[in-house]
C-alpha cells in the first residue's frame, strides 16, 4: 500500500484541533503513514526527504485569516525553492471557526495554486467548518466519516471536495458560540466586555474591568 505523510502546520500543532484531524486521517488511512509537524525551518530537509519517499502528501492545517498560516506558508516556499525529485500527491485538511465550509475555499486555491505552479499533482482538499467545536459534540462522527471519505478517494485517486460542518442553524450557532467564549474568558477572567474592545497589543481598558 502506498505510504502516506500528513504535516501538521498549524502554529500551535502539538495541542491544535488540527493534530486530532490528522490522527483521524491516519486511522482511516489503515495503511503505511506518518505524522510530522511543520515547527522550525531547520527540520524542511527531514520533511522534504520524507515527502519525496511518500505517494501522499497531507497538509492539515487552520484557517488563518483566510488564508494558510505562516509555517505552511515557509514550509511551501522552501519546497519552491528545492524542488523533489520525486513529487508526492498533495491533498488539504483545512478547519476553521467559521459555520460554513466555503470559508475554507480560498485556502484551498492556494494550495492548488502552488501545486500548479511547482509541478505537484493536486489531490482531494477536505473542508471543516466549525472546527473548534465540532470534535467536542457528538456529530464529532461526521468528521470521522468525512476522513473515511477522505481516505477511500486518496487510496482510488479518484479525488474530490469533502465538507462537513455542524448541522445546526446559523443563530443556534452563534448562541453556542457566544457561551462558549464568554465561558472560556470567564476561566482567564476576562469579560465578555474585555473581549470585545478593539485592544490588542495594548493594555485593555481598566474601566471595563467588572469587580
Amino acid at each position: 500500500m502506498e505510504r502516506m505523510l500528513i504535516l501538521n502546520a498549524s502554529p500551535r500543532a502539538p495541542r491544535s484541533n488540527s493534530k486530532s484531524y490528522a490522527q483521524m486521517l491516519a486511522h482511516a488511512w489503515g495503511g503505511p503513514a506518518s505524522y510530522r509537524e511543520v515547527r522550525s525551518p531547520d527540520g524542511f530537509e527531514a520533511l522534504r526527504r520524507e515527502a519525496e519517499q511518500s505517494a501522499h502528501l497531507v497538509l492539515v492545517f487552520p484557517l488563518y485569516a483566510d488564508s494558510l498560516p505562516v509555517p505552511l506558508v515557509r514550509f511551501l516556499k522552501d519546497l519552491e525553492a528545492h524542488p523533489l525529485a520525486a513529487r508526492p500527491v498533495v491533498s488539504v485538511v483545512v478547519n476553521c471557526g467559521f459555520l460554513e465550509p466555503g470559508q475554507n475555499d480560498l485556502a484551498v486555491e492556494m494550495v492548488r495554486l502552488f501545486c500548479r505552479r511547482s509541478g505537484y499533482p493536486f489531490g482531494s482538499a477536505m473542508e471543516i467548518a466549525s472546527g473548534e467545536a465540532i470534535l467536542g459534540t457528538p456529530f464529532r462522527f461526521l468528521v470521522e466519516r468525512a476522513c473515511r471519505r477522505l481516505a477511500r478517494a486518496v487510496r482510488r485517486r479518484h479525488h474530490g471536495l469533502f465538507r462537513v460542518t455542524v448541522p445546526l442553524p446559523k443563530w443556534a450557532f452563534l448562541r453556542a458560540s457566544d457561551a462558549y467564549w464568554a465561558a472560556y474568558g470567564r476561566r482567564f477572567g476576562v469579560t465578555v466586555e474585555q473581549m470585545s474592545c478593539c485592544c490588542i497589543e495594548s493594555p485593555i481598558d481598566k474601566s471595563l474591568t467588572t469587580d
